[in-house]
């Protein structure tokens, strides 16, 4: 049984938009259900699509096809779509959010309102105003967004920073938007003539009906003083950064929300920085931090060799990937957290103090763990991506990328399915093939993308890869726009019924650009054997 029932098949007209032919659909999308909740699949980032929302297992993965392809109007795409009986609602770059036919790939509606494109997963909600769509702009803040007509409901930010990022995914539960706060600071700091840093990483909470801020919580409290001077009228500031750039994590029964925080900006280094919080979903007041890097004080300024690095050059080893709960097979519940230096330990959500800790790969500022882990309660595995793109850390130590499949109860590695990362195998595909992207499991199935644009479908109880697409290739689009694929990075694969969607390229440091939006579908095993697929 899919989640969606009688979908409406649209009328097609054919009309020219700019320098492509798109085609446009005349008919109103269907709102009556939407999927995911949220970009972790569940509240909970467990990343793991049920049975009544996937059909999708180790049995028939080998059958995925490529059903359609988009031409997005950016190369770095950033967006998780969001999907109903008859639509897909992505981020188009500068034509703002979409709603995509999706059968055909057709334009149901544009809203440019959000020029840029959606910078985080898009989710749902009812409000007074009917199904409701939330979204982050980078800069804008949050958009909500009438899901049948595409028309703007309000457009919010936080006053609460002078320079907030909105790089994070928000989490919308019970009337409250839960908003990630990073810096612009840390690109400005590449600026020599800029005076780094002053501003702070925060989570603030809106009010999903009216934008509303609730309250917010900077991630350091204490304001930011001169801490020095460069060229010699340049300010130096600190202490800065901790920015909070994943999505939340909410734990309904404690009323707790975690999240993680990445590297201070500048000296002097924080408490905060590299740690896990712990806060109450419904005031924002801390209930505890656990830090996991000391002393890592970076800014991009570090990747330029530019005046604004600190002297004390920290690792950058951020918590990308979104706390993960979860129960073992004793029943613990444990919130499970990884980071880019390859580490991944298991908490007491109640006290944040460790259970246990494993560490995996050489880490770096590209991942370690980069994006997001999924976790199988039935089967007791937690799934652990592996990037280890050389570059960040000491590279004499030996990468390990691939994916990893650990024991919920203890760390202990079940399988390990690794990545060829030979010299001949980077020439062969362009790139290093680790594994950064955000990944998603369902039954019995465990879906990754990896850096050279590899998609691939992995049993979930032995590690062996049932079906691989080269994404990293051109595509004919149902748009017209010429397209190209590239790295699979950032939020990864999203599995809906007999569907597989991903972005492929981010032109992230020194990786493959691209501009695809892949729709594949489940087919009869004789019509199995498209172009890419293995």
């Amino acid at each position: 049984m899919t989640m969606f029932s009688n979908v409406r098949i649209a009328v097609i007209t054919l009309l020219f938009s700019g320098n492509a032919w798109a085609l446009e659909c005349a008919s109103v999308p269907n709102t009556e259900k939407f999927f995911p909740p949220s970009w972790g699949i569940d509240v909970a980032n467990t990343r793991y699509v049920t049975p009544e929302n996937s059909q999708i297992t180790a049995d028939n993965a080998h059958q995925l096809q490529l059903k359609w392809a988009y031409g997005l109007n950016t190369q770095a795409p950033r967006f998780y779509p969001l999907v109903t009986a008859d639509t897909i609602y992505i981020g188009d770059g500068e034509n703002g959010l979409v709603a995509l036919d999706r059968e055909r790939g057709c334009v149901r509606w544009r809203n440019t309102d959000a020029a840029g494109g959606a910078a985080s997963s898009i989710v749902a909600a009812r409000t007074r105003f009917g199904p409701t769509l939330f979204f982050a702009h980078r800069e804008k803040g949050v958009f909500a967004i009438h899901a049948a007509s595409g028309k703007t409901l309000w457009q919010r930010g936080t006053d609460s920073e002078p320079l907030p990022l909105y790089s994070g995914s928000p989490l919308v539960a019970d009337g409250v938007i839960y908003v990630p706060i990073s810096s612009q600071e840390i690109g400005l700091s590449m600026l020599p003539f800029y005076g780094c840093c002053t501003t702070s990483g925060g989570m603030a909470a809106l009010d999903a009906e009216t934008g509303e801020q609730l309250w917010y919580l900077p991630t350091i409290e204490e304001a930011a003083q001169v801490t020095g001077r460069q060229l010699l009228f340049v300010q130096k500031w600190g202490p800065s950064g901790a920015p909070v750039w994943s999505a939340p994590t909410l734990d309904r029964r404690r009323g707790l929300l975690f999240y993680g925080t990445g590297e201070n900006y500048s000296a002097p280094a924080t408490a905060t920085s590299d740690a896990i919080f712990a806060i109450d979903a419904s005031t924002g007041q801390r209930r505890w931090v656990n830090q996991f890097t000391a002393n890592d004080t970076f800014n991009m300024a570090c990747v330029a060799g530019g005046l604004n690095c600190p002297e004390q050059e920290g690792p950058d080893l951020d918590f990308g990937a979104p706390p993960l709960l979860a129960q073992d097979s004793q029943g613990r519940e444990l919130l499970f957290v990884a980071q880019k230096s390859g580490a991944v330990s298991a908490l007491d959500p109640a006290t944040g103090e460790r259970v246990w800790s494993q560490k995996f790969g050489r880490g770096g500022y590209l991942g370690g763990i980069h994006w997001g882990l999924a976790a199988d309660i039935q089967r007791g595995l937690l799934y652990v991506p592996v990037s280890d793109y050389p570059a960040g850390l000491d590279l004499t130590a030996a990468p390990t990328p691939g994916l990893y499949a650990l024991s919920l109860d203890d760390g202990s590695v079940q399988w390990f399915a690794a990545k060829d990362f030979s010299e001949q195998a980077q020439a062969k595909l362009g790139f290093w093939p680790g594994l950064s992207a955000g990944i998603v499991a369902a039954d019995g199935v465990v879906i990754a993308g990896d850096l050279a644009g590899q998609l691939e479908a992995y049993d979930a109880l032995t590690g062996a890869v049932l079906w691989r697409y080269t994404t990293a290739q051109p595509f004919t689009t149902v748009n017209g726009l010429e397209a190209k694929g590239g790295s699979i990075d950032s939020h990864g694969p999203l599995l809906v019924d007999d569907l597989l969607l991903v972005s492929s390229g981010y032109s992230g440091v020194g990786m493959k650009s691209g501009n695809a939006f892949l729709v594949f579908q489940l087919t009869k095993p004789a019509d199995a054997a498209g172009p890419g697929a293995r």
